[in-house]
């Protein structure tokens, strides 16, 4: 069979709702300014679904800070990869600096999350060794293991009684193999907003020998006294081996960074294929990196806006009788009972009549007869902005359980 006649007859599972729902429902364009305000289709809209968690993004210094950069470097420099001809002693501050942040000996740089921790783990694992993994990991965490040809052992979500099983599982694997164990979680989850239960885990290296990889992504910056991460809320950073974060979340930036003891560290830098071919972090984005850091460490402030945000929004929820999961972090859920044409109605009827704009999650994405409304609080959104959309939330529940989003079936935006 051609190639492409597949794929033409097979869009996937999103793809397949690619005619009804392009530019509105999936690949929606916000304009303007970063900013809880944006324009959609022509109206502004309060915006929910943004990972600007602290307000980096538009603060007057960062703006300042971004565009001296970018006058100062352009966009080309440092030319090559890090290891040909793309270092440079800001790149090298900026690694010291985030070392020196969540507690650890020393850190590298990585162009994108994504492809950094599909490298992290191909470079840390061969054909003997075992991984154990929450069943609830983010995509680049299954890409990466993936491209692993040992052994993985899988435990559900937050299942500490699962993982140990696994780990036993894992533990007699290895034992055959002479190979060790490592085990994958995330801090913060970004969909449940629940945190991995850390704390267990590490509890876990007294009767077992791993090493603990964590993606920290939604919990850098926004959790922990310091904002150094979910394993400082925990009390347990030291028990993280190998600790991820990334630009892309709190610091409202692009790239990530892996930090752990000096020789990890230097051995990723020989080994991560995805940083050895690849330019280096261009200069504005490292050097915008290194205000951001300098702000998240001085201005406590936003993290403690954040948090009255956060609050407000979440105890007001669940007052009005939402269903939020298990979130202990900013990313807020809300789940309803739904299908599929009832989601793309309650989501026209917040953009257009209550001009909410927020991230709706639907089938196949999670189960059948499920809708997910994804809303992410930040430190710029205000109290005005929580009670606004907390009395819209409540009628449009109103006109999900009454059957009026059944009645009008899918909402073609194509035809709309």
């Amino acid at each position: 069979m051609d190639i492409f006649s597949k794929i033409k007859k097979n869009f996937g599972p999103l793809g397949q709702y690619a005619k009804q729902a392009h530019g509105y429902y999936m690949f929606p364009k916000l304009e303007g300014e970063i900013s809880t305000r944006m324009h959609f289709h022509g109206k502004e809209r309060l915006i929910w679904s943004l990972n600007n968690y602290l307000g980096l993004a538009n603060l007057p210094e960062v703006r300042a800070v971004d565009a001296q950069a970018a006058k100062d470097w352009g966009l080309a420099s440092p030319m090559g990869a890090r290891m040909m001809s793309g270092q440079t002693k800001y790149h090298e501050q900026l690694e010291r600096e985030l070392a020196d942040f969540v507690s650890k000996e020393a850190a590298y740089l990585l162009n994108f999350g994504y492809q950094g921790m599909v490298s992290i783990i191909d470079s840390l694992v061969d054909r003997n060794d075992a991984i154990v993994y929450d069943s609830e990991a983010h995509a680049c965490i299954i890409d990466g293991m993936r491209l692993h040809i040992g052994k993985r052992f899988v435990f559900p979500h937050n299942n500490m009684e699962s993982c140990e099983k696994q780990l036993e599982r894992a533990s007699k694997h290895v034992k055959a193999t002479g190979g060790g164990i490592l085990v994958i979680t995330e801090g913060v989850f970004g969909m449940s907003g629940d945190m991995g239960n850390l704390k267990a885990i590490v509890e876990l290296k007294k009767k077992f020998n791993f090493r603990l990889l964590v993606d920290d992504a939604h919990g850098f910056g926004t959790m922990g006294k310091t904002g150094a991460g979910t394993g400082e809320e925990q009390g347990v950073q030291d028990g993280i081996d190998v600790y991820f974060g990334t630009f892309a979340k709190a610091m409202a930036g692009i790239g990530a960074f892996v930090a752990a003891e000096e020789e990890i560290i230097r051995y990723l830098m020989y080994n991560l294929r995805s940083q050895i071919y690849a330019k280096s972090l261009p200069m504005p984005m490292v050097i915008g990196s290194l205000k951001r850091l300098e702000l998240i460490r001085i201005r406590p402030e936003l993290k403690d806006k954040l948090w009255i945000i956060v609050r407000a929004l979440q105890n007001g929820l669940k007052e009005r009788g939402f269903n939020i999961g298990n979130t202990q972090s900013p990313v807020t859920p809300v789940f309803l009972s739904g299908s599929v044409p009832e989601a793309t109605q309650l989501t026209y009827d917040l953009r257009e009549n209550f001009n909410i704009f927020c991230s709706i999650v639907a089938y196949p994405v999670i189960p059948k007869g499920s809708i997910m409304i994804r809303l992410i609080p930040t430190a710029v959104h205000t109290l005005e902005d929580v009670k606004y959309t907390l009395d819209a939330f409540e009628k449009i529940k109103h006109k999900l359980d009454s059957g009026e989003y059944a009645r009008g079936g899918m909402v073609d935006i194509s035809e709309a």
